[in-house]
């Protein structure tokens, strides 16, 4: 590194208050300068798809409004009227306006002979939010549990009589004028639900239209690809902070600062290019992860409870695991390091890994079958005596929007056909309890159509993984 760039490392320290000035100006240091540090390492792909260009921070409203065009027309080719959307992620998907209802349900309707039209029904706690963004009219309730009569935002004054707000929302489709219609539906009723439905709108038809939200968001659109190789783009310099990071650092430092300063690096680099203006709709789906940064044993274990607070030591594993969003796309990004000495429990196990790494690269292209991928790997692993550390398949597929795991599955019970415009995480993971060590690297795996590529640039070697403190 040259003085300036581990200056600013440097800075950033083991003080998080302290840090905010100096990961400030190194994540502008990281758009302007040269490579530096561990930014020499990154290994160029040209397969990789081109990225979305710095001013694209979400996908514009007019793709949004073109999935929705899309999934009514599959809806009206099954004899669906309506859709009524529930779930938060086909809410956002099909929307674009990133929001979450919690316990406040929220729905949004979509006429299937209606082209760019939405109907919301919402709690009032959202109807600003709604009503700025893609919007042709909004009905509300007040807030959850919602009494009858009272909207206190209005100076209507009511407690009691709980509405019932799944027959209040089909009140709503009855009202207007669709009680004999058939309503696509991206969830399948309860017995409870169902009776509610019958009893509201007893001439109306369900439709379960849940498989084509999904399948839609399985296989990902050439806009939504570009702007996930832009997330990748800052996710390798993340992971080149990270590893300057801990070289600096070393044994002075905890997991805990790592992930945090990490985190409060990510998000400086992302927001020196995000525009916005504090309103909504801007600078949305955004997030670097660093609160499952850790070290030692904590790295044996897949999916561990406790809090993560312990010093960087010689001799142990590492594991910089964090996810980037932006715009809700993004994904998975994870390194191990071993903070040499290693020894020959760390050596073989890392080796492994990276061999099926590199495997589910090669096999995972259109074709292929998600079950076969997963038994070759496990295959190998098992080949090479590594059976006992085995706790999970080699990897799912990536959603968006804050979904991480998404269909198909890289597992043994899925013999889904890999196509095109897919992404997949690549987690060949091995966890040894007795030797305090996990590694289970991954990335984001799109396919292409004859081949995948990892999204990242950030290399599978020793020169990057193995660390001298």
């Amino acid at each position: 590194m040259t003085a300036s760039r581990r200056d600013f490392v440097r800075q950033i320290g083991l003080g998080l208050a302290a840090s905010a000035t100096a990961t400030e100006a190194l994540g502008a240091l990281s758009l302007t300068s040269g490579r530096e540090g561990s930014e020499r390492l990154l290994v160029e792909n040209p397969r990789h798809p081109t990225p979305a260009p710095v001013g694209t921070d979400r996908l514009p409203l007019a793709w949004y409004q073109g999935q929705s065009r899309r999934l009514r027309e599959q809806a009206r080719a099954r004899g669906v009227d309506v859709i009524l959307l529930q779930s938060d992620v086909n809410l956002v998907y099909f929307t674009g306006c990133f929001r979450g209802s919690g316990e406040r349900t929220t729905w949004a309707m979509m006429p299937t002979r209606e082209a760019d039209t939405v109907y919301w029904f919402s709690p009032a706690i959202d109807r600003d939010l709604i009503t700025s963004w893609w919007c042709t009219e909004n009905e509300y309730y007040f807030c959850y549990p919602h009494a009858e009569g009272g909207f206190p935002n209005r100076g209507q004054l009511a407690k009691g009589g709980r509405v019932d707000l799944w027959a209040w929302v089909l009140g709503q489709l009855a009202a207007k004028g669709l009680g004999d219609a058939t309503i696509g539906l991206d969830r399948e009723l309860t017995p409870s639900a169902q009776r509610t439905f019958d009893r509201i709108l007893p001439n109306a038809k369900v439709a379960d239209v849940s498989d084509l939200c999904l399948r839609m968001q399985v296989i990902k659109t050439p806009e939504e690809i570009a702007l996930t190789q832009r997330a990748y783009r800052y996710f390798d310099l993340v992971h080149c902070f990270a590893r300057d990071f801990i070289l600096e650092h070393g044994t002075r430092a905890t997991d805990y600062q790592v992930g945090q300063a990490l985190s409060q690096y990510g998000i400086n680099l992302m927001m020196r290019d995000v525009r916005r203006d504090g309103r909504p709709h801007s600078a949305v789906g955004m997030e670097v992860t660093g609160h499952y940064v850790r070290t030692g044993v904590a790295t044996a274990y897949p999916h561990p409870n406790q809090f993560f607070h312990a010093p960087l030591q010689k001799g142990q594993p590492v594991y910089v695991n964090c996810d980037i969003l932006l715009g809700g796309y993004g994904g998975e990004g994870y390194r191990n390091y071993i903070l040499r000495p290693s020894n020959s429990a760390h050596d073989r196990m890392w080796q492994v890994v990276a061999d099926t790494v590199q495997m589910i690269v090669e096999e995972t292209k259109p074709g292929a079958v998600c079950a076969d991928i997963a038994y070759k790997v496990h295959a190998y692993q098992i080949k090479q005596g590594m059976q006992e550390f085995i706790y999970h398949r080699p990897g799912h597929g990536q959603g968006q929007n804050f979904v991480g795991h998404q269909p198909p599955f890289l597992a043994l019970g899925d013999e889904s056909v890999v196509e095109e415009g897919m992404t997949f995480s690549v987690e060949p993971g091995l966890y040894d309890e007795k030797n305090g060590i996990g590694i289970n690297p991954s990335d984001r795996l799109v396919v292409l159509k004859d081949r995948s590529v990892l999204m990242s640039r950030i290399p599978f070697t020793k020169e990057w993984s193995f660390l001298d403190v």
